[in-house]
């Protein structure tokens, strides 16, 4: 059937089983709009207060379903409004596909009212761009940008589509959804070499992080394990992939992760890495990270083996599918040592626990684990609420963690959050803080909008509290510019907006207020108030090893 390339575009998308996409309309996508509009009862828009709300939105539904999310912006500064959301993407290896009105071809080049190269602008924060010059081009070019942004490591394709190719009429004819590509195990040989260096570990520690839920080989790790007799730990990305009570989790490792984990892998003669960076907030100082140990690390993405440590073996290729591989090789083993060393470690950390009387962040988030649902999403900003829920939060599913962790974007949140919620078609939960907050309150209006059931917990000190606890501890406190000092009354915004909110002083009023904010229909807000001087712990010093972990107040 010959159709409009904005009509193309659309069926494309169905084609690909996309139900839901996000976006914000302007004059070099009113085509597509239009389409959107005759589609209505087939694909679902959600209409943002901004731009990078939309990309975050795409983002968060990726994350909990694991398929494509896809976000659309007109030319110029809608197009530039997605970068950090497709930044935040490229750097958690998301799949995202964005696509872009562009002013017409004839056009191209004249600095154009709201004309930017968005593929040149985002070249280096995408797996692969397209710019579309002929409507001939454009249904294969979008199946091809979903083969691509869900094939090997996940991430963002971006597609820019000029005014004139959305016009334009083709035929379109459908074709069956596009399939990523084949994955593919590790090399028979380097799988022999990581089972040898395996069995002749003493004091093995599996690492894992989200490229283990990219290839669902969650099933694979656990037997791992138990043939190894290994604990496990993961990155920020790899939360819950396996649920928080596993007996052989440790949790989240590095700078601010648990003392166990950490310290396990500091003691550990063979490190098992899946799908993980070895990125800084993890070894501290790399040239001690690793002296005296022994790295197998499996990743489909064959840049990142050797790239931050040196390894003895460095396996390319789909996790689940290499490990299947590799577990006939190994020896089944006890290490009752080493148990007994995990334990003790364990201990440790239990020593360590904030069990203060008052408003602290443990008894907050020990609190609302008890209003979770198995399949709750719960989305972070970025600071120490971040870390504190990663240390917190206790989960049961897999893609139920939404943060972002390589690019760090604060006003990722509620975006996410509101993506979260129609990608598990169920409540979500934000935990944010009051910095993070004020740079994506602005989509508050989009929950309310669309009744989006949400729960926000603003953890609300009233400082920037990340980087006011570096100044704290590096910055011989030299608050510069960290004490917010602002005057926001969080519930009245919050009504202001439509949605329902109330503040919380005390630890014996969490449990009535969860209560009520649980059972409302919409979003709410919770504006929980929290001392200042509140810090991450454990934490490891920049530059430092895992030797220099501080684990209590004035080390």
């Amino acid at each position: 059937m010959i159709l409009s390339g904005a009509d193309i575009l659309v069926e494309t998308l169905i084609e690909q089983g996309c139900d839901t996409v996000f976006g914000y309309p302007g004059g070099q996508i009113l085509d597509v709009y239009d389409s959107l509009y005759t589609h209505q009862d087939r694909i679902q828009h959600i209409l943002t207060a901004h731009e990078q709300g939309a990309a975050h939105a795409a983002d968060g539904y990726a994350r909990t379903t694991g398929r494509v999310g896809v976000v659309i912006s007109t030319s110029g500064p809608g197009a530039t409004n997605l970068v950090t959301g497709i930044a935040t993407a490229h750097l958690d290896s998301i799949p995202l596909v964005a696509i872009c009105g562009n002013v017409p071809t004839t056009q191209i080049g004249t600095d154009s009212f709201q004309e930017v190269d968005i593929t040149g602008v985002t070249l280096p924060i995408t797996k692969h761009n397209y710019f579309v010059g002929r409507v001939e081009e454009l249904a294969d070019t979008i199946r091809e940008a979903f083969t691509l942004a869900q094939s090997g490591r996940p991430g963002p394709v971006l597609v820019d589509v000029p005014k004139d190719v959305q016009i334009a009429k083709w035929e379109y004819e459908p074709m069956a959804p596009a399939e990523k590509e084949t994955p593919f195990a590790a090399k028979d040989i380097r799988i022999a070499e990581a089972a040898k260096q395996i069995n002749t570990a003493r004091r093995p520690y599996i690492y894992f992080g989200g490229g283990l839920i990219a290839s669902d080989g969650m099933e694979e790790m656990l037997a791992l394990a138990e043939q190894i007799d290994a604990p496990l730990g993961c990155s920020l990305m790899g939360l819950s992939a396996v649920p928080t009570d596993h007996p052989r989790f440790l949790g989240m490792q590095g700078m601010h992760g648990h003392y166990a984990s950490s310290m396990a892998m500091h003691h550990a003669d063979v490190i098992i890495a899946l799908g993980v960076r070895f990125n800084d907030r993890v070894t501290g100082d790399r040239t001690k990270f690793a002296e005296d140990k022994k790295i197998i690390h499996i990743d489909v993405d064959g840049s990142e083996l050797c790239k931050n440590v040196q390894e003895v073996c460095g396996l390319r290729g789909d996790i689940k599918l290499t490990l299947n591989r590799l577990l006939p090789l190994l020896e089944k083993s006890e290490k009752p040592d080493w148990q007994a060393q995990i334990e003790t470690l364990r201990s440790k950390e239990r020593g360590y626990a904030d069990n203060r009387p008052g408003m602290t962040p443990r008894r907050i988030l020990s609190t609302l684990n008890r209003y979770l649902g198995e399949n709750t999403a719960v989305c972070t900003d970025v600071g120490q609420h971040q870390m504190w829920a990663a240390q917190n939060i206790r989960f049961q599913m897999p893609r139920r963690f939404v943060s972002s962790g390589g690019l760090g974007t604060m006003g990722f949140g509620l975006g996410a959050a509101i993506g979260s919620a129609f990608g598990t078609k169920e409540r979500s939960v934000l935990i944010t803080g009051d910095g993070s907050f004020g740079m994506c309150l602005n989509e508050l209006a989009t929950a309310v909008s669309y009744q989006v059931p949400l729960v926000i917990l603003i953890m609300n000190n009233g400082v920037l509290g990340m980087v006011r606890q570096w100044q704290t501890m590096f910055f011989n406190k030299h608050y510069s510019n960290t004490v917010l000092n602002r005057k926001t009354d969080f519930v009245a915004l919050a009504k202001a907006f439509g949605a329902e909110g109330e503040s919380v002083d005390e630890p014996g009023e969490l449990d009535s207020v969860f209560q009520r904010a649980f059972r409302c229909n919409g979003p709410y807000v919770i504006d929980c108030r929290i001392d200042k001087d509140e810090l991450v712990l454990p934490m490891l010093p920049p530059g430092g090893s895992m030797e220099d972990i501080i684990v209590r107040v004035g080390e």
